[in-house]
């Protein structure tokens, strides 16, 4: 068994100020996206097209925080589709265009997303099923609530959610507003709380958490209510920025929600999470999306973007370019046979 003061030393002891490689790199090249943008494609850029991008990179931006907590657990979670899906369904065929049952409209999306929260973390954090198996699992039985609900059937979206997530203030739309928030609490629950500091250890080194008293399953579990929670409220956006959602909104969201978190830095082997390199990421990626679009190629190409992006990503990360490099100087220097 490992000693405690030993583990108490592989713990980490607080949060740190120095920026990370992650939002360096990812912060660079968004920069350099947005000038290649403005030269090669100047419609990309357009103030109507930066807005319109910028909802639905605070959307991404939200679902992306949410799934980053739960890969710093060293999981994985598949049901963010059904999660953003069964929001919007939510609050826009309860209330029905009337602005008197949006509030209650919100609550029910709330309390299913506690409720898959919490089938999530009894399935990966308590019982220790397969992440990827388990989420599968609780986004296939959202989705048969979602079309129990919708029928397949889109609703419009009533007037008020409309302008509180699909408005704009000062040029800037609302949903900006909403991702800022969503970052500033969990930046700040994660990094200036002692909660938040277990839960990162925990994810870095689960071993010497548990061997100092730390309740390892009960913050892995805890990582997927709260995911659910942040799809809520992403689903919530969505529901006010698109006119006339469908019952299927979410399914765009799945693979670049796990994009952003890698290309913030995240490892996906669990560890300390980035939030704010992870919404820098989502602006990324929508705006190359956007560019791509606006070159003229086919909107289908968006997944390959998103996907080379993805792989992009994990290469960065995960690959030790030095020692493959070193390698490959060994063996050209190396002699021939004799």
């Amino acid at each position: 068994m490992s000693d405690p003061a030993t583990a108490r030393q592989a713990l980490p002891v607080g949060p740190r100020v120095a920026i990370s490689k992650g939002l360096l790199t990812i912060g660079t090249a968004a920069i350099l996206l947005f000038a290649v943008s403005a030269l090669a494609a100047h419609s990309s850029v357009s103030s109507t097209s930066l807005r319109n991008m910028l909802q639905i990179a605070a959307v991404l931006a939200v679902a992306g925080l949410g799934q980053m907590l739960v890969v710093q657990q060293g999981g994985i979670d598949l049901s963010v589709a059904g999660g953003i899906s069964m929001a919007v369904v939510l609050v826009t065929h309860i209330p029905d265009g009337h602005n008197g049952k949006l509030l209650p409209a919100i609550l029910v999306a709330v309390a299913f997303a506690l409720g898959a929260g919490l089938l999530n973390g009894v399935l990966v954090g308590v019982l220790q099923l397969n992440p990827i198996i388990a989420t599968l699992g609780t986004n296939a039985l959202l989705y048969g609530a979602d079309l129990g609900v919708s029928g397949g059937r889109p609703r419009i979206t009533t007037k008020l959610l409309a302008s509180v997530t699909g408005g704009t203030s000062a040029g800037i739309p609302h949903a900006v507003y909403f991702a800022l928030a969503a970052l500033a609490v969990v930046s700040l629950l994660v990094r200036r709380t002692v909660a938040g500091r277990r839960f990162e250890a925990i994810g870095a080194n689960p071993r010497a958490a548990r061997a100092v008293g730390l309740h390892v399953r009960g913050h892995q579990a805890a990582a997927y209510v709260y995911a659910q929670l942040l799809y809520c409220l992403a689903g919530v956006m969505l529901g006010g920025i698109t006119a006339q959602p469908s019952a299927f909104e979410g399914d765009s969201f799945l693979l670049v929600s796990v994009a952003v978190v890698v290309l913030g830095g995240t490892s996906l082997l669990g560890g300390r999470g980035y939030p704010l390199a992870t919404v820098v990421a989502a602006v990324f990626l929508e705006q190359l999306v956007q560019f791509v679009v606006a070159l003229g190629v086919s909107t289908a190409v968006q997944t390959i973007v998103q996907s080379v992006a993805l792989a992009i990503g994990v290469s960065l990360y995960t690959v030790d370019w030095n020692a493959v490099l070193s390698r490959r100087s060994g063996l050209r220097s190396a002699p021939g046979p004799a």
